[in-house]
């Protein structure tokens, strides 16, 4: 597996994660996320966090809205959110481990 692929399987599971701690309303917009994904350490350009969320909303795991050209909202659905506890595993999606 190349570096880039590694990368994006970890800023998919970051943006799932990050959904599951919304608590109440488990969504975000895009551009929230952008900046929780940097200060996770996974120095991702806008454009490649807007290119995983389309990623993960094509495989279910998130329904993407957009509101602007510029501005999405992800929620997470309820494969997704099983997917960041480490209760499913989706190819693509670094899977989360004990202890993660």
């Amino acid at each position: 597996m190349s570096y880039r692929e590694t990368f994006a399987e970890h800023v998919r599971l970051c943006i799932l994660r990050l959904l599951s701690e919304a608590v109440g309303s488990y969504e975000a917009n895009n551009s929230i996320i952008a900046d929780a994904v940097c200060h996770f350490g996974l120095n991702a350009s806008r454009d490649f966090v807007n290119t995983q969320l389309t990623w993960l909303d094509e495989q279910g795991l998130l329904k993407l809205r957009t509101v602007t050209p510029l501005l999405s909202v992800a929620k997470l659905t309820t494969r997704g959110f099983d997917v960041a506890a480490g209760r499913a595993h989706v190819p693509g999606v670094k899977h989360r481990g004990p202890g993660d």
